[in-house]
């Protein structure tokens, strides 16, 4: 939602970055940044909405010039509702299949796991016992809870030994 990103997690950037200051003086920042996202996005669909207006030099210069008299009118509550993320989130979503999709659950599963390096190992040697039985290797989307914690075990142990974890 647009406002876990505007107050949530913005929120949280600014507090990591900016520890030192007041509760009044993060919010602040917050907002500014988020008035910031939402001028730019607004000022390239103007500019894009209407390309033959402006010139090509000066096109985005002339969207903001456009825009930036309305963002002063703006409610701060109306800036936090627009997710300045939107436009990234609909191109990722029209180029993603559904084979991406998995691999990219697969990886945060994995990441998420806490899977010891030792278990890791024997899960991976499972792992590669099923692929001699099966023909595949588990998957880490199947129904089959076991078959999916050997794909866990085994993308955890990929990751150990990247890390450099086993001699």
């Amino acid at each position: 939602m647009p406002e876990e990103l505007t107050q949530v997690r913005m929120g949280k950037i600014i507090k990591d970055k900016y520890p030192e200051l007041e509760e009044e003086d993060q919010e602040a920042i917050r907002q500014h940044a988020i008035a910031a996202l939402n001028l730019t996005q607004q000022a390239k669909q103007i500019v894009v909405g209407n390309p033959t207006e402006a010139s090509a030099n000066t096109a985005l210069i002339d969207g903001v010039r456009r825009f930036a008299m309305d963002v002063r009118e703006l409610d701060i509550d109306l800036i936090d509702r627009i997710n300045p993320f939107g436009e990234a989130y609909s191109i990722m979503a029209k180029t993603m299949s559904e084979e991406s999709l998995k691999k990219v659950a697969a990886v945060i599963s994995a990441k998420r796991t806490s899977i010891s390096p030792e278990e890791a190992k024997e899960l991976a040697l499972r792992a590669v016992r099923f692929k001699k039985e099966q023909g595949r290797v588990p998957s880490a989307t199947a129904q089959d809870a076991w078959e999916r914690r050997m794909a866990e075990g085994a993308t955890a142990f990929m990751r150990y030994k990247k890390e450099g974890r086993y001699d």
